[in-house]
């Protein structure tokens, strides 16, 4: 089951796809039980980055309405695998630092993997790795992993204390794509991962807008597993080209989660 806060704010992210459509080369449907999954390893991980990797549902294509309703005039065709297809089941491949996540682990590597396939040995399509106190924005490292990636990679960033050696910076350049629930303070919508929920009161300030954040004034969704208090989550989507995927949440019927259909 989907929580409520997460449902929320796949509503309020998928107007953002909307809103943004004409920015985005192609586009993926993500379904939200599968994003609720990965976030559930994500938190048990803190403050460790995790990979993921998905294949297309061959049984599953995309609704057609739903595209014509989110593709803008840069759509590239056939531009990666499994392009028109749902993702699939999730599969958390390894957890680590950010020098050694994206390598598939050592007891997945066999003859059949060609050094031409990459560190991460070309076992899925589609992949998708978190970004720990660090924004949705691909580094150089990620940007050479997706080299290998016949699908798209996505990335999660999570905002999170206490940061340790992990500050949070937020005049990164790129663009932003934030999953949180629109109100983005005190809610009955609030992560029911939370032990205390919102207990931050302080007045939140908006991502990406290259000012001082306060480290006291931070609203807190939730806290997770490790006992980290979670402040934001941020969802992007690219290919190996660099342009941006248009990703949209689903729920199980292919419906665009929030969509009134």
């Amino acid at each position: 089951m989907v929580e409520a806060w997460l449902l929320a704010a796949a509503a309020a992210y998928n107007r953002s796809s909307m809103s943004e459509r004409e920015g985005y080369a192609g586009v993926i449907h993500l379904p939200v039980r599968h994003l609720a999954t990965i976030i559930d390893w994500a938190f048990q991980s803190l403050p460790d980055e995790i990979l993921v990797g998905f294949d297309s549902d061959s049984d599953r294509p995309h609704r057609t309405e739903v595209d014509a309703e989110y593709e803008g005039d840069m759509l590239r065709g056939g531009l990666f695998q499994g392009e028109g297809l749902v993702l699939g089941e999730p599969h958390l491949v390894n957890r680590g630092d950010s020098f050694s996540v994206h390598h598939v682990p050592e007891e997945w590597v066999d003859d059949l993997f060609a050094v031409d396939r990459g560190s991460r040995g070309g076992r899925f399509t589609h992949w998708l790795h978190t970004h720990p106190n660090a924004v949705a924005i691909p580094s150089e490292a990620d940007a050479d992993a997706a080299q290998y990636t016949d699908g798209v990679d996505m990335i999660l960033g999570i905002e999170f204390s206490p940061e340790g050696v992990l500050p949070w910076f937020d005049d990164a350049e790129g663009v932003r794509r934030r999953l949180e629930p629109e109100s983005g303070g005190e809610s009955d919508s609030a992560p029911e991962f939370a032990e205390e929920a919102m207990r931050g009161r302080g007045r939140r300030r908006g991502w990406g807008s290259g000012r001082t954040r306060w480290r006291d004034q931070r609203s807190v969704l939730g806290r997770a597993p490790t006992g980290h208090s979670i402040h934001g989550l941020e969802l992007i989507a690219f290919h190996s080209s660099g342009v941006g995927i248009n990703v949209i949440l689903v729920d199980d019927d292919g419906w665009p989660v929030g969509r009134e259909h």
